[in-house]
Order: C-alpha cells, then sequence, then structure tokens
C-alpha cells in the first residue's frame, strides 16, 4: 500500500494547442475547458489577484509592528521566494497546460498522496484567502458608506464569531452581509464563464493600479526623509525590527504575494499556453513587487511608521494631509475594486482544482462536470461559493490568514522540488520555458519557501495539523478506492 501512495501520473509532452482545441482528454461528448484567455489577460488575472489585501491592509501593519520602513526589503524577500516559485511554475504550466496548478504538477512528480496532500493545501490558499479577503471587502464598503453617511450597522456588517485564545466566542452581530453579498456575486460571473470573468477583472484591475499610480505620484510631494532613519529600527525582541523584524515581515507579507500562481489554474483555458503562462505568471509578480515596492516607500515616507498599524494605512497616511483627502475616497473606492478582483481569481481558481482532482477520481464525479453552455466547472463554482460565503458571513478575517500563507508556501515548496525531479526522471520531455540554473534555483525556492512557512508555523502547528488530518480522512475514505490511475493499473 505505502508503495501506491506514491505512484505518479504520466506525464506526456505537450504538443501546440490552437485557440479553442480542448487540450485534455475526454468522453466523447462530453464538455471540455474552453481555451479562450491571451498572455495578457492571464497577466493581468494575475495582478488582480496579487493587487488587494496586501497593499490595502498588511503593508501598514507589518511596517508599525515588525520591519519599519524596511518594510521594502521585506517585500523583496518574500517577492525573491515568490520568483524562484514563479519560475518553476513557468517551467509546468507551460509544459502541463491543464488545469489543477500544484496539484497537477506534484502528480506528476511526486505521487498521488502528495497531490492530494498540496490539492488539500490549496483549498486554504484559494477557498478560505476568498472568505477572508471578502470580510476585508465588507470593512472598506462600510468605510465607503461611512464616509457617504450611510453606514451599514455592526450588526450586519461584522462577523458574529471571534476566536481568542483557542476558542470561538460571540460578538453579538447576526451577520456580515456585506461580505456574503460579493461572494455570491463573484460566484455569478464565475458560473457565467471564464471570458466574462476575466473581462470584469481587468476593468477592476485597471481601476485600482490608477488610484494606485496617483497615490504614489501625489504622495511623493509630502515624503520627508527623515522617516526613513532608521532605515531598520533596532531590535526590540522576538520578531520586532531589526532583521529578525523585517523577516518576520516578509512571512506575514507573502499573503499580500498570493495569487500570482491561480494563474496556472487556467492554464486548461489559455490559447497558447506554451507562450502565454510564463507570461502570465512572470509579468504580474514583476509587476506586483514593483508596484508594492513603491508604495511602501511612499507610505513610511508620508508617515512615521508607528503611525501606520491601522486596518487601513493608506488612508491613514491620506488623513494627515487635508488636500489629499479627495484621495482618500478614491483609495477606498480602489481597495473594494481590488479586494473584488482578489475574490473573483481566488474562487475561479478552486473550482479548477476540484476539477482535476475530480477527474482523477480522488474527489465525487460532480466536481467535475462542466457547463455544456458556458464551459465552467458550475456546480464546483456553486458548492465552493456556498462554502466561502458561510465563511466569509460567520468567521472574523484574522482567524484564516496565516493558515492560508502556510498552505500556500508548502505548495510552492514542492512546485520547485516537481521541476528538478522531473529534470531526472523525465529528462526527455519538451520543455517550452526551462528554469534557468535549475539546480541552484529549485533548491534556493524550496529552502526559502519551508523558511518563511516555519514562521507562523511555530505558533499555528496545531490549526494545521488538524486541517491536514481531515483531509487525509476524505482521501483514504474516498481519494485512494477511487483514484483512475489506480483502478487502471
Amino acid at each position: 500500500m505505502f508503495k501506491n501512495l506514491f505512484i505518479t501520473k504520466p506525464v506526456e509532452p505537450a504538443g501546440h494547442v490552437d485557440a479553442g482545441e480542448p487540450f485534455e482528454g475526454s468522453l466523447e461528448g462530453e464538455a471540455t475547458l474552453k481555451r479562450t484567455l491571451t498572455g495578457t489577460q492571464l497577466m493581468m488575472l494575475g495582478v488582480g489577484a496579487v493587487i488587494g489585501a496586501g497593499i490595502f491592509v498588511l503593508t501598514g501593519q507589518a511596517a508599525a509592528e515588525h520591519a519599519g520602513p524596511a518594510i521594502m526589503l521585506s517585500f523583496i524577500l518574500a517577492g525573491i521566494a515568490c520568483a524562484f516559485a514563479g519560475l518553476c511554475y513557468a517551467e509546468f504550466s507551460a509544459m502541463m497546460p491543464v488545469s489543477g496548478s500544484a496539484y497537477s504538477y506534484s502528480y506528476a512528480t511526486l505521487g498521488e498522496f502528495v497531490a492530494w496532500f498540496i490539492g488539500w493545501c490549496l483549498v486554504l490558499e484559494y477557498l478560505f484567502a476568498a472568505s477572508t479577503v471578502a470580510v476585508g471587502w465588507s470593512g472598506y464598503l462600510n468605510s465607503f458608506l461611512g464616509t457617504l453617511g450611510m453606514p451599514i450597522p455592526d450588526l450586519f456588517a461584522t462577523a458574529p464569531l471571534t476566536f481568542s485564545e483557542g476558542e470561538f466566542t460571540r460578538t453579538g452581530a447576526i451577520l456580515n452581509l456585506p461580505a456574503v453579498f460579493i461572494v455570491a456575486l463573484v460566484t455569478g460571473i464565475g458560473y457565467v464563464g471564464i471570458t466574462q470573468s476575466a473581462m470584469a477583472n481587468a476593468i477592476v484591475v485597471a481601476i485600482k493600479i490608477t488610484v494606485i499610480l496617483l497615490f504614489i505620484g501625489f504622495g511623493i510631494a509630502y515624503i520627508d526623509p527623515a522617516n526613513w532613519v532608521p532605515f531598520i529600527p533596532e531590535n526590540e525582541g522576538p520578531g520586532r525590527f531589526g532583521m529578525d523584524g523585517v523577516m518576520r515581515a516578509a512571512a506575514i507579507v507573502f499573503f499580500a504575494y498570493i495569487g500570482f500562481d491561480a494563474v496556472s489554474t487556467a492554464a486548461g483555458e489559455a490559447k497558447n499556453p506554451q507562450r502565454d503562462m510564463p507570461i502570465g505568471i512572470l509579468g504580474s509578480l514583476v509587476i506586483c513587487t514593483i508596484i508594492y515596492i513603491a508604495m511602501c516607500a511612499v507610505l513610511t515616507g508620508m508617515l512615521p511608521y508607528s503611525q501606520l498599524g491601522t486596518p487601513k494605512p493608506v488612508a491613514t497616511a491620506l488623513e494627515a494631509y487635508p488636500s489629499l483627502l479627495w484621495l482618500k475616497t478614491l483609495v477606498e473606492i480602489a481597495a473594494i475594486a481590488g479586494l473584488s478582483s482578489v475574490i473573483l481569481v481566488m474562487l475561479m481558481a478552486q473550482p479548477r482544482i476540484f476539477y482535476s482532482m475530480s477527474r482523477d477520481g480522488l474527489l465525487p464525479k460532480l466536481f467535475g462536470k462542466v457547463h455544456p453552455k458556458y464551459h465552467t466547472p458550475y456546480i464546483g463554482t456553486i458548492i465552493v461559493g456556498v462554502i466561502a460565503a458561510t465563511l466569509a458571513g460567520f468567521l472574523p478575517i484574522g482567524l484564516l490568514g496565516e493558515m492560508v500563507s502556510m498552505g500556500t508556501l508548502l505548495a510552492f515548496a514542492t512546485v520547485c522540488a516537481g521541476v528538478l525531479i522531473l529534470r531526472y526522471t523525465k529528462p526527455g520531455l519538451h520543455r517550452p520555458f526551462r528554469v534557468p540554473l535549475a539546480i541552484i534555483v529549485c533548491p534556493l525556492g524550496v529552502l526559502s519557501c519551508l523558511y518563511l512557512f516555519a514562521q507562523p508555523f511555530m505558533e499555528y502547528w496545531f490549526l494545521f495539523l488538524g486541517w491536514t488530518a481531515i483531509g487525509m480522512l476524505i482521501y483514504f475514505g474516498y481519494g485512494y478506492r477511487h483514484s483512475k490511475l489506480r483502478q487502471r493499473r
């Protein structure tokens, strides 16, 4: 049985895929995913997933509590870890243009058991992150409505449960209604089709990038270089300033990068995946890293870092300058739009992970059903939407953030290891894109991701192990016995 746990899925060289041609094998007459996405649309999907919660929330908090002005360095360190993983994702997605992301790649290199574990970690990344960001969206929406004098009562705008000292307690609220609303709306867009989702995302990305550039452009004039001194504040204890604080902040702001790998889940719907997937993944990562560093520089230059530890640091910095209050409203609108696009990409990605797992027999067949008209995994989309709306409506935003980062970092580390393993086990495979200096880049990717994973794991190990145990029960209770790969053998 132990040997059977690590059987790998055969990998065949990927031929050129023309627009509209279904690459993944299917039964005769079965609806398949439709190839409609270009390299530019994929890049916009990546930017849409990444630019959101991190730039509008985490930047200020990590600077105030851990890194000071050196938060710019934290983003660079987190970006380097993502760059290693991004190169590996680009090689895999060009070589295997199928839906499934790190799950599919792990199945081909490390075996079924590892693939299931990574797929289960990806549920943390996409499903739970979508719920977490939806709660943040609700907060920004209510702040904007408060500016207009029409705030939603806390009874219907906050979570009825909070998590403290290892147990849930009631807050007195009934339901976070705006969070449920945005998840329902985005689920409807994802149900209709991938093209409509990409178009909606492109509009949202254009709005928030424009406002972010306005903030950077106007904020530069109000920078006081004295706020950058000292660049790395003196260490005040474990994880608080100094280089130790910079590294802890890097693990925290890693959440801000989550989503660029969501581009790979749309590989089955890319027109020319061999060319477009590397463009989408690496292009979005470069754009987002530059934007993050510029935002950090302006934020910490406009206001002392100790004053940025608020849920809305960008708006807080603008409030200090009456002449920029007009921009504060635009920032709130951009935050609402930005978080919307994050939810959109996350809720597009998760059903496609389930789609791939279902087609492999590891999940029930209903997750693999494709809508005959819209060519989307519609049942999986509905199920994911209902679960995400429930989590967003009842749980607080702080509970799942660290867990999301942990699941993502493990998936990234596995992809980096898988690329190197496949170089030796399947050297003859056609690789339209190859990781340069893979013998160096892949191990560095594994080590950097595992190092960042260890930061929150020391505090939340019991929650992560509990989540893993649930996944193992599902795998051995259903997936192991229904695996199509094992049945064929």
